[in-house]
């Protein structure tokens, strides 16, 4: 009862704070302005804290296929380097390989969307997981594409089958925003290994009876599928992704496009995207991710408020920035502020012009 009234009181909290805030439609083609975002009343549970997000401006997104969804149809395919097999295609120049790397994926899409790609996905298979390291848009109906990827399974290098089909079903899971983090920001194989490492070691002295099992497997994707540890986020997880998925309903006509994370007090991560209905598909995978790190990251802290969480949405001036381009495709814009790091993905496909997704991570 008292869950239920929480939630219901984080509702009511949202759609109040949404009384001065109009939202709009942009018009294909437009180049909208720079998008408005304003952070609702929190949804909390234990050491984890939610602010839904609700944005001026919305975009049509229907045109995009995600990772899961291209993996379950079979129109995408992920692969070993060395074992591709694309289909013929007009003006299609044949890559060569001299066999799988650890950093080098491929993936072909085969469908007539474009693909959207985050950073923090990780794909499962082949002869090591891996997790992608970059934002990107990938072109329908594409050529064979190398992947930008770490590997999150240091001890295996064997496999069945060269494909990495993973638990397409179920969808591919998102590592926790301090491994994102390691892959995006540091962009450093070694530091993104310590992290799977601190992981499993805080996850095996915390779940009783299941040390054992999780120093014997290398892989992240297995430690995170091991009973007692999906046990442990589920139950941090699910009564904030209930909630959350209310709210989606109750605001979709007010543009909820995603959700400022903290734990234990402390604000971690930001995840925005074009529409709401990008949101609600990438949405039990990323508060999956959110309740693991609360989980690894288990005492109690002080509570954050909204106010800290809307200032850390409106603060995007950085100190620098990098810039690399796929022209007529997407731009990747990487923002280094002080305390902050920033992702903006965004799609430069006919009729777009707009952010795809924001990440934003406390460094």
């Amino acid at each position: 009862m008292t869950m239920k009234l929480s939630a219901l009181a984080a509702v009511l909290g949202a759609l109040a704070g949404l009384l001065l805030f109009t939202p709009c439609l942009a018009t294909a083609g437009e180049v909208p302005p720079t998008p408005e975002y304003k952070a609702l009343a929190p949804i909390r549970h234990g050491n984890l804290t939610v602010f839904p997000v609700v944005a001026a401006t919305t975009h049509d997104t229907r045109g995009f296929l995600t990772l899961d969804e291209g993996l379950r149809s079979g129109e995408v395919v992920v692969t070993e380097s060395g074992s591709v097999q694309p289909l013929v295609r007009r003006r299609h120049v044949p890559i060569t390989h001299d066999g799988a790397q650890v950093n080098q994926l491929v993936l072909v899409n085969n469908s007539k969307r474009p693909l959207i790609l985050l950073a923090g996905e990780i794909v499962t298979g082949g002869k090591q997981d891996r997790v992608i390291g970059k934002d990107r848009i990938i072109p329908p109906e594409s050529d064979p594409i190398d992947l930008s990827v770490f590997c999150v399974e240091p001890g295996r290098w064997t496999g069945a089958s060269a494909k990495f089909d993973g638990n397409a079903m179920n969808g591919t899971p998102m590592a926790q925003p301090a491994l994102r983090g390691k892959a995006m920001g540091a962009k450093d194989q070694a530091q993104v290994w310590a992290e799977v490492g601190k992981t499993k070691n805080s996850l095996s002295e915390m779940v009783s009876g299941a040390a054992g099992p999780l120093q014997e497997t290398s892989s992240y994707a297995r430690v995170m599928e091991n009973k007692d540890v999906k046990q442990q986020v589920d139950s941090v997880a699910e009564p904030i992704q209930h909630s959350y998925q209310s709210l989606i309903q109750q605001l979709r006509d007010q543009n909820a496009v995603g959700v400022v994370a903290a734990v234990n007090g402390q604000i971690v991560w930001a995840d925005i995207f074009a529409s709401t209905s990008l949101l609600e598909k990438y949405w039990p995978k990323l508060v999956g991710s959110y309740a693991a790190e609360a989980v690894v990251t288990r005492t109690k802290g002080y509570e954050v408020d909204t106010k800290s969480a809307q200032r850390f949405l409106d603060n995007l001036e950085g100190r620098h920035e990098t810039v690399e381009r796929e022209p007529g495709l997407y731009r990747h814009t990487e923002i280094t502020g002080d305390g902050f790091r920033a992702f903006e993905l965004t799609s430069l496909l006919p009729k777009t012009g707009f952010d795809v997704h924001l990440a934003k991570m406390v460094e």
